[in-house]
Order: C-alpha cells, then sequence, then structure tokens
C-alpha cells in the first residue's frame, strides 16, 4: 500500500531508495501490458496480468508470446518459472488483493484526433467497487492531460490514489528500454502516491522525475511530439538536399556531433508512423485546441509528415518513367520499422498502398509479415519480390536487405530502378550489378551511380 510517511515532491528528480516487493495488476498485455508485466516481475514483484482473450491468457500462460520483442519470451517464461508472474481473465478478482494496478489498454486515435479513453474508462468503472484501500490506480496508457483528475471522478473514492506512470517503450527494444531506461517519470496530486510507484523501479538505479499528474501526463506527449518534429525536420532538409546537391549523410553527421541536437532520430524516411507518433501528435493539437492554443509548429509536423510521403510515391513514379499505374513495382518492408512485426500506422504500408490506389502492380516482402493484404501480393521470399519489378522500393530498415544477393535481383528485375528510401543500402553495391539506386538527400550518391552504370 502507500506509505502515508513520503512527502509529495514537485517537479524535481531524485533517484528513488531500496524497492520492497508489490503485488502488481497489469491490465492489458499488448506491447506496454505485457512488457510492463515481465519486467516488474523481473525486478522481484508479483505481477498477474489480465486480459479480456481467453486464448491469448491461455497461450500466455503456456509462455507463448505473439509480440515480436527481443528479450520479452525469455523474460515471460522465467516469470512464469519462478511464480513471479501469471495470466487470468477479467480484472475484478485480480485486483482485489493489489498494491498497484497499471492500466495498459489501448488509447487510439478517436473522432476528430483526441485519445479515445473508453478502453480506461471501462476498466475503472469495471474494478472500482472492489480495489482495496489506498491501492494506487497507474496509468501507464499514453492519456490526455487531465485523465488523472477524470479517473478520480470515476472512481467515486477517497482512498484510491491516482498515479500517471508514462511509458517511453520503443518497439523493436522494449525491454531494454524498460530495464535500462533513461528516467522514470511519475506524477499524481495525492502525497506519496508518486514516490510509492517510483519506488517500484529502485533496482534500476536511475533518475526519477516525481511531479504532479498533469505534468507527467504531458511529459510523455511532449516528448513523442518532439521526436516526430525531429524526424520531420530532418526529412524536409533531405528534401532540400535533394534540390540543391548536398549530401543528407554529410548533414546529419554533422548536426549529431552538437550535444545540444545529438545523432538520433536524424535518418530520413518515408516519414514516421507506428502505435504512437501519429496519434499522440493528433491528441496534443487536440489538448491544444481545448485550451485555445494555436500549436502552429505541430500542425506543420504532421502537415511535413503528409508530405514526405507525396514526395516518395513521386520518387517512385519518376523510377518507371512518370507512370505507375500497371508499374510492376517490388517492396521490400511493411512494419512501420524494423525488429517489429507492426503495421499500425506504418509508412511503409501507407506508400504500398497509395501505389496500388494509382494502379500499380505491388509484390512485398517483410520478413515479420506473412499474409496478402489488400490490393497487393505479399511474397515469402525477398527475390520473389523483384521477378519482372520495374523497380525496387525499401520502405523498412530491414538490415537483411543489405545482405541479398543484389545482382539476383538485377537478374530477375525488368527494370533496374532502386529507391531507396531509408538509405539503407550501399550505392555502389547496386551500381556495382548494373542497377541505379536513388536514395533520399543524396543526389550525389545517385548521380555517381548514374554516371558509373
Amino acid at each position: 500500500m502507500v506509505p502515508p510517511a513520503f512527502a509529495q515532491r514537485t517537479t524535481v528528480s531524485v533517484t528513488v531508495g531500496a524497492m520492497t516487493p508489490a503485488r502488481i495488476v497489469v491490465v492489458g498485455t499488448g506491447y506496454v501490458g505485457l512488457t510492463t508485466g515481465a519486467c516488474l516481475a523481473e525486478l522481484g514483484h508479483r505481477v498477474t496480468c489480465v486480459d479480456v482473450d481467453t486464448a491469448k491468457v491461455a497461450r500466455l500462460n503456456a509462455g507463448r508470446v505473439d509480440i515480436m520483442e527481443p528479450g520479452l519470451s525469455e523474460l515471460v517464461a522465467r516469470g512464469l518459472t519462478s511464480g513471479t508472474l501469471s495470466f487470468v481473465v477479467g480484472a475484478r478478482e485480480a485486483v482485489r488483493a493489489a498494491d498497484g494496478v497499471f492500466l495498459c489498454v489501448p488509447t487510439p486515435m478517436g473522432a476528430g484526433g483526441a485519445a479515445d479513453l473508453r478502453a480506461v474508462e471501462a476498466v475503472v468503472a469495471e474494478i472500482a467497487d472492489v480495489l482495496p484501500s489506498g491501492c494506487a490506480l497507474i496509468t501507464k496508457s499514453t492519456v490526455p492531460v487531465g485523465t488523472a483528475q477524470r479517473i478520480r471522478d470515476l472512481l467515486g473514492r477517497s482512498d484510491l490514489p491516482v498515479v500517471s506512470n508514462p511509458e517511453f517503450l520503443r518497439e523493436g527494444s522494449a525491454v531494454a528500454d524498460f530495464l535500462g531506461p533513461d528516467r522514470i517519470v511519475v506524477g499524481s496530486d495525492t502525497p506519496g502516491a508518486a514516490d510509492w510507484v517510483a519506488n517500484l523501479y529502485a533496482t534500476l538505479d536511475v533518475p526519477a522525475v516525481v511531479t504532479d499528474a498533469a505534468s507527467a501526463e504531458l511529459v510523455k506527449y511532449a516528448a513523442n511530439c518532439f521526436l516526430a518534429m525531429k524526424l520531420s525536420y530532418v526529412n524536409a532538409i533531405a528534401e532540400l538536399c535533394d534540390r540543391l546537391g548536398a549530401d543528407i549523410e554529410d548533414v546529419t553527421r554533422g548536426m549529431g556531433y552538437d550535444r545540444r541536437i545529438g545523432r538520433s532520430f536524424l535518418r530520413p524516411g518515408p516519414g514516421w508512423g507506428g502505435s504512437c507518433l501519429p496519434k499522440d501528435t493528433s491528441a496534443l493539437l487536440r489538448i491544444a485546441e481545448s485550451v485555445r492554443f494555436d500549436f502552429g509548429l505541430l500542425d506543420a509536423t504532421i502537415e511535413e509528415n503528409l508530405a514526405q510521403r507525396d514526395r516518395i510515391i513521386a520518387k517512385i513514379a519518376a523510377a518507371v518513367g512518370g507512370r505507375l499505374a500497371d508499374a510492376r513495382i517490388g517492396v521490400l518492408g511493411l512494419a512501420f520499422k524494423a525488429g517489429t512485426n507492426d503495421l499500425r500506422d506504418s509508412p511503409a504500408l501507407s506508400v504500398a498502398s497509395v501505389l496500388c490506389a494509382h494502379g500499380a502492380e505491388v509484390t512485398a516482402y517483410d520478413p515479420a509479415i506473412t499474409g496478402d493484404l489488400p490490393g497487393m501480393l505479399v511474397a515469402d521470399t525477398p527475390y520473389r519480390v523483384a521477378k519482372g519489378a520495374d523497380a525496387v522500393v525499401v520502405l523498412t530498415e530491414w538490415p537483411e536487405f543489405q545482405r541479398l544477393d543484389w545482382a539476383y535481383m538485377a537478374e530477375l528485375m525488368h527494370g533496374d530502378s532502386v529507391v531507396d528510401t531509408r538509405n539503407l543500402l550501399e550505392p555502389r553495391a547496386i551500381l556495382a550489378v548494373g542497377l541505379s539506386w536513388q536514395g533520399i538527400g543524396r543526389p550525389r550518391a545517385a548521380a555517381r551511380t548514374t554516371s558509373v552504370s
């Protein structure tokens, strides 16, 4: 239970103290919920994960993890073996003896772009009357500013502290991010509650920002939207490189050495997507509108991302002679990033779908995706993508695409164009087999390739 002796701190960084094992319930077993549950069990807590999908719970109790996430299956297996991790259907019975309950349910983009909180509210309504006094209700899902107060109102109980503890997990490295985070952010308006949640992570020995609920809720949106701005900015700079004859690789290298800027999120691509950035940028815009703030910078970030997709489509069209209708295009990569099987708001899938909508015949390959998708064939090997293709387009940065037999790819292709929207491939390797190469913001490399071939 939340120790009443702790004094609430506001907007300061602290290093948490010794950890006391707690009885934790995690509601939801998606990327965030399953990673949270498995990692908290690894830290020494006794964790029960809850889901409404009976078949999924059975698979998890058998140690079968559907999510492609390095290290997660091993953590689940270890937790099951040690008895610190279990999976059940239904939250009401699970929470009756809990010290803390993490809400890790989806908060997708709703009507008008605002976050849809119906899943959060449904869980709160389900468990409100059975939560033990003093149990902390903790939002791990990304929720709008003011959600903690909304939950307190729904609970109708003054003996239950509500805490915001946003996640900062990247798909493909979620376990590493949880167990080796840059910081822990925890906020509550109940004295002592945020400190108690921060101490759940004490063995990680990392800084914790302990603050009020609204500030903690805003941290997640502020961080994700800043990353989206950084990506949109570098894509715009890459377009300038294409037009001015500069090389984005050299430009971003020169920028990245500046410690105020850093090297991360400076790689151009077909746009940003995934399960977080699109919905979080849209949600923060709606939050800003609710307090009559014109967030033009964020609006421009979103518009630039849409423009980047259009620029990619134009590059591909140019590579096949200007007409997409009836062009045969091979696509390498569909997931929104390498290392995942997540197609949610994937820029790669968006580009491929637009190609199909323009009448192109699209065959795609992704090492993590099986089964055909609307309008396109999903091949079981990357070489099938190249067969008869007028152009091959790299849309996801899977490292194995660098190791393909590009000489064989060239033999299979009808045309000779490779459009590398991730600047993943080595232009000389493509040149050497008689293919042309076009990247993003690297016109000099493309020109060298064309002139030699």
